[in-house]
């Protein structure tokens, strides 16, 4: 709103013009981001990541199945709140299982937790994990085997610690198992577990972590989204690896 007065000029002002420096100084600020941008693209670039660790494996699967004599091991990484690895389960559990009876491969499951943002309790993918890691230590691979199939079946319905308890029961826990599970017992050292086995992972893929996801001999194997041709390739002594 104006009172009519005309605004009031100042008559010595003269606008001024950016001096030299000021361009040389935005000039030196937009080559310093750019080298920035460029040399972060470059280091991600040829970044290294350390061959995969057998022993750390090893120490942090959640469970480990079949001969140690067998010729071959794999190392299977899943997340219980990942619909992919449900689908995974239906295409290649069976054959996992038998080929680990048959004495043709060794498996060791690694239980990661890196989607439980992804549930309303914000925590299912650990206490899943949790959970199996109570069978494996109470129980036979029978009775995991089982309960990985139902937590599996049920993972997008966010189940508590009661109802995973239950399932363990059902797929034949014993009574430690259902109590571990029932309070939690494991969910902490399931984590830690979880971030190791995580961690060689990504050691594997250049950085990139996803499951389901299966090593051999540290490197991922192609094709295991198409059933269980995958397993019979390395059954056969083939290396269907990237």
């Amino acid at each position: 709103m104006t009172n009519g007065k005309k605004p009031r000029e100042n008559p010595d002002y003269q606008p001024q013009a950016a001096g030299a420096s000021s361009y040389l100084y935005v000039g030196i600020g937009l080559l310093v981001v750019a080298a920035l941008a460029i040399g972060g693209f470059f280091w991600m670039n040829n970044k290294t990541y350390p061959p995969v660790d057998d022993k750390v494996l090893t120490e942090n699967a959640s469970f480990i199945v079949g001969d140690r004599t067998a010729p071959v091991t794999i190392d299977i990484f899943e997340d219980f709140n990942c619909e992919h690895c449900a689908a995974f389960e239906k295409g290649s559990s069976a054959a996992i299982r038998q080929s680990v009876i048959d004495g043709e491969i060794r498996a060791r499951y690694h239980v990661l937790n890196f989607l439980d943002s992804s549930s309303d309790s914000g925590d299912f993918s650990s206490r899943a994990a949790g959970a199996a890691l109570c069978v494996a230590r109470n129980d036979d691979r029978e009775v995991f085997w089982k309960l990985q199939s139902a937590i599996f079946a049920k993972s997008g319905d966010d189940l508590d610690n009661r109802q995973l308890a239950d399932l363990a029961a059902t797929a034949g826990a014993g009574p430690a198992s259902v109590e571990c599970i029932a309070s939690g017992q494991l969910v902490d050292e399931a984590r830690t577990m979880a971030e190791a086995s995580q961690g060689q992972l990504s050691n594997s893929n250049e950085g990139r972590v996803s499951t389901p996801t299966v090593l051999l001999a540290g490197k991922p194997v192609d094709g295991i989204m198409d059933g269980s041709v995958w397993l019979e390739q390395i059954v056969a002594g083939e290396r269907p690896t990237s």
